[in-house]
């Protein structure tokens, strides 16, 4: 497997493709049945993956510290991811072994977790500790009731969990987040499309002239974009114009951060974009057919620091980001979701300069056990 092309390469692309007036394509157009997007038994087998499959959860920076916790539901199921004082992370079904009451909400750090209902507690590593007036339980044995564990990983700055199952493993990833990356928001919103087609907004820049005239535009290319796979990732890479200056500085002093934003996507639901002065994990719930979850973390960039100064920067550029370019794209997805009820299509035409998205599905058919191709 090759993972993503180095920074000076990814300059010299770039610059080659400035040049020639070119951008990266693939080999196929897709035809993907508009039913995949319409269908229940479908969505219901593509959540049954984000189950199977090793998912991101969060940074490791959510976690930074003894005790430090996050839950929330994924791929439909409350799970509670929690570092412990030895130091390692875990994760677990969010539930109360008794009645099974949601342990614990959002984010936060603790001793221990304690059940609201009725006071069983656990112990950061998943232990029942404590049951009040334990005599009214008589035979209850506490070793086998406690919280009942998915596997959790760390790699490349983030906790992937794997909830059913143990088959897929971890493919080999690139450096994403560092240990400088100071966590500073986490936001979650809804919006009214199929989790797909939010997805599919994120990997191609042929929609850029189109979606983003007075946005992204002026300061980008016009479908130019860098189109890598790796394993069931893959990364998009878009240049801004400021890359230019790089044409006469030596090929081994080339650095590209600031000039370019890489969008990794980890497959199936995840998202790395690591923009000028900020980075985001993302990752896309489906909620409904028609109505997906946008779970955000957002980061300082590696190398920039965790000082107040580093901090501003990201909070600018993430809110220049999130009310311009990132409102239309969602603008754009739902509209997508109504048009799909119109009945015009019967299959999405996917072309040479939307690989990505065609490497999407046909891992995602590869991992339903459809037919690919």
């Amino acid at each position: 497997m090759t993972l993503p092309m180095s920074d000076r390469d990814v300059a010299a692309r770039v610059l080659k493709h400035i040049a020639d007036g070119t951008t990266d394509e693939g080999q196929e157009v897709w035809r993907e049945p508009v039913e995949n997007y319409r269908s229940q038994s479908r969505l219901d087998a593509e959540i049954g993956v984000l189950r199977r499959f090793p998912t991101a959860f969060c940074p490791s920076a959510a976690l930074a510290e003894p005790g430090a916790y996050v839950a929330r539901e994924a791929a439909g199921v409350p799970i509670l991811a929690v570092r412990g004082q030895d130091g390692k992370v875990r994760a677990f079904r969010n539930a109360c072994r008794h009645r099974g009451m949601r342990l614990a909400d959002g984010a936060g750090c603790t001793n221990a977790f304690m059940c609201r209902y009725h006071g069983w507690t656990y112990n950061l590593d998943g232990g029942l500790r404590h049951v009040p007036h334990e005599q009214g339980f008589p035979g209850l044995d506490k070793a086998t009731h406690g919280l009942v564990p998915v596997k959790a990983e760390e790699r490349a700055g983030l906790v992937f969990v794997t909830q059913d199952g143990d088959q897929n493993g971890l493919e080999d990833l690139p450096s994403l987040i560092a240990d400088d990356q100071k966590l500073y928001e986490t936001n979650e919103r809804e919006t009214n499309a199929n989790w797909k087609i939010f997805l599919e907004g994120f990997l191609e820049g042929y929609h850029i002239r189109a979606t983003h005239p007075e946005t992204f535009l002026p300061y980008g290319f016009d479908n130019l974009t860098l189109l890598e796979t790796f394993g069931r990732n893959s990364r998009i890479t878009f240049p801004f114009k400021r890359i230019q200056k790089l044409v006469d500085v030596p090929d081994e002093r080339r650095n590209v951060m600031g000039l370019v934003t890489y969008v990794y996507h980890l497959f199936p639901n995840a998202l790395v974009t690591i923009l000028s002065s900020h980075t985001n994990l993302v990752i896309l719930e489906p909620v409904s057919l028609e109505r997906t979850r946008f779970v955000s973390y957002s980061l300082t960039n590696a190398g920039h620091g965790d000082g107040e100064e580093a901090l501003a920067k990201a909070k600018r550029d993430a809110e220049f980001v999130g009310n311009t370019g990132a409102a239309e794209d969602r603008a754009v997805v739902a509209a997508i979701q109504k048009g799909i009820a119109s009945g015009a299509n019967d299959a999405f035409t996917f072309g040479r300069y939307e690989s990505l998205i065609v490497h999407f599905h046909k891992t995602l058919r590869a991992a339903l056990g459809e037919r690919v191709g």
